[in-house]
């Protein structure tokens, strides 16, 4: 029998670390006794497992109580790291210990999964330097600001490299649970539980729930007030020719400048500020795709849409039927 040992943090104040924790387990012991209905023998012993015996989460609201302490295992098959608040370099000191035991089980041939912001932990045990890996997008900046080898990708709501996974931000931690359970049983047994959780299975993107405000961390005075432009002139056609020149600043020396501060091309920051204005757009008015087209600064249709579809993984029209109701009376 495989081992499954779900991480308890200590230092949460996080509903949302439950929602993982127990949900995890939930999905787990379902598929479980789904392998054990069907005459196979149950897959994984599971077993919540922290440095303290007593955890409470919200103020006291509610308490876990790991079953087990991470020095007590001594191997272990797959790990899942739940999501935890934002305090992300305060989670990462006072985790200190779970951490480094995750990288020793990881050496030791265990596979190891995050959920929404629990990449910081696998971050912070080395194991990602130079993987893909996928968080809350809310948490982007300050992701690459701890851990800049990273190749951090919020638009995917799954990575799976080296016995990694990780995921997107919020509940779509759901998603991998039925990816894993996929992985470590069968499809048979994935679509089962996905049924009976009521999941949607095979869920690859988080684009479409992305806000994006850009990176703003960086120092960089004169890309500071470059974006500011950018976001100053949504209704403006903006050419990377025409920002270099403003700033005074040769196009190549300008572009290296802003990929470095922000992590996207001058180009790509146009585009996604301009799309997220579309979005809310859509998503508030009655105005047409046409409309919504000339206020972010296109003439050209199929240029917009194609834009578009690259960033939310969906047509406007599409973006507009599941999130604008309003439209639709």
């Amino acid at each position: 029998m495989k081992h499954l040992t779900i991480v308890v943090p200590d230092g949460q104040n996080n509903l949302t670390t439950i929602a993982c924790i127990s949900g995890a387990y939930e999905i787990f012991a379902a598929a479980n006794d789904h392998y054990t209905k069907t005459g196979r023998k149950k897959l994984f012993k599971i077993e919540l497992a922290g440095v303290s015996k007593k955890v409470n989460f919200y103020n006291g609201l509610l308490t876990v109580n790991p079953q087990v302490d991470i020095s007590d295992i001594t191997k272990t098959d797959l790990i899942i790291i739940p999501a935890f608040n934002y305090f992300y370099k305060k989670v990462v000191k006072e985790n200190q210990l779970l951490i480094d035991w995750i990288g020793k089980q990881y050496r030791k041939g265990a596979e190891v999964a995050s959920t929404c912001t629990g990449a910081f932990m696998l971050a912070a045990a080395g194991l990602l330097d130079g993987k893909i890996c996928s968080t809350h997008w809310a948490a982007e900046d300050n992701f690459k600001a701890m851990f800049p080898k990273v190749n951090l990708q919020t638009e995917k709501l799954i990575t799976d490299e080296n016995g990694i996974y990780t995921n997107g931000g919020g509940y779509s931690f759901l998603n991998l649970l039925i990816y894993l359970v996929e992985k470590y049983f069968d499809r048979e047994t994935a679509i089962y539980i996905a049924k009976m959780f009521q999941i949607e299975i095979d869920r690859q993107s988080q684009s479409a729930f992305i806000i994006f405000t850009g990176q703003k961390l960086h120092g960089d005075e004169m890309v500071a007030e470059a974006q500011a432009y950018i976001e100053s002139k949504l209704h403006e056609k903006i050419s990377v020719e025409d920002l270099s020149s403003i700033f005074a600043v040769g196009r190549r020396n300008f572009d290296r400048r802003f990929f470095k501060a922000t992590g996207n091309t001058p180009l790509e920051y146009v585009q996604r500020v301009k799309m997220e204005s579309a979005k809310k757009a859509l998503e508030v008015t009655r105005k047409t795709v046409n409309e919504v087209m000339h206020a972010v600064g296109y003439s050209d249709v199929k240029a917009f849409r194609e834009v578009f579809r690259k960033i939310t993984g969906m047509s406007p029209l599409e973006y507009r039927s599941k999130y604008n109701k309003k439209a639709w009376v």
